[in-house]
């Protein structure tokens, strides 16, 4: 598909993109592609009923709101800005535009969403045209304020956008240290397991220690017991030996 549609020759060309903003006609500057013609130019189209402060308030809002250019198979085309007052019934059918482009395009009505986003900054620019035709002063200040909502809508779009990339760089650490993790995990539960062998062996080992030393000290105590009971009876039997011998008269142990 091509940036225009079809139309009847010598017809007025179609404008390449559909906009809330109030535009006049398009003006054909030239028949050659090629040709362009210098913003002054462009911005001092002869207007011979313009009194000067209507043509000042030509120039703020071209200012505001620059002519579009574009071109179809022929010749180039600029359109300007409305510089037509704004009555009641201008402003129902902008918001019945509003609603409608809204319901057309699917806009989501909550978060964020670039096709609403878009819609109601070109309904925006258009009050600003709006007000800037009756008081030029008044849609300056409504440009500044236009100005300092879209750098504030910039900036927390770059804080969004930085907060989801350090996100995204945080998860895929997260992601490389749960792996580096579970490896750790894993060579610590083998070392465990090798642990835990090796100290059931030596428990083993200790209780086999334990059982040969306590049978060891029961034959000894059984020996030591026995050596004792042996010395006691032949202590008793020399003790006995010994009475038997201080007993007998010196008589008998003369002969």
């Amino acid at each position: 598909a091509g940036r225009f549609r079809r139309r009847r020759p010598g017809a007025m060309p179609i404008p390449p993109v559909d906009t809330l903003v109030k535009y006049e006609s398009p003006i054909m500057i030239t028949t050659t592609k090629d040709a362009r013609i210098p913003k002054s130019t462009k911005k001092s189209l002869p207007n011979p009923s313009a009194t000067a402060s209507a043509k000042q308030t030509e120039d703020i809002l071209n200012a505001i709101l620059p002519p579009r250019e574009f071109e179809d198979s022929s010749a180039l085309w600029v359109q300007r800005v409305n510089s037509a007052p704004a009555t009641r019934m201008d402003v129902i059918t902008l918001q019945e535009r509003l609603d409608k482009l809204l319901n057309e395009r699917q806009a989501r009505e909550t978060g964020i969403c670039p096709v609403r986003e878009e819609l109601y900054a070109q309904c925006f620019d258009e009050l600003i045209r709006q007000v800037t035709v009756n008081c030029a002063e008044r849609g300056l200040l409504l440009l500044r304020v236009r100005d300092e909502l879209r750098m504030s809508i910039m900036a927390y779009q770059t804080l969004y956008e930085s907060s989801v990339a350090f996100g995204m760089r945080k998860a895929l650490q997260t992601e490389q240290g749960k792996s580096e993790m579970a490896e750790t995990i894993e060579t610590q539960a083998q070392k465990i397991a090798d642990l835990e062998r090796r100290e059931a062996e030596w428990r083993a080992k200790c209780e086999a220690i334990e059982t040969r030393e306590a049978e060891r000290r029961a034959r000894e105590e059984t020996k030591h017991a026995e050596d004792i009971a042996f010395l006691n009876r032949a202590n008793k039997q020399l003790k006995q030996q010994l009475d038997k011998f201080l007993q007998e008269p010196p008589a008998a142990a003369k002969k």
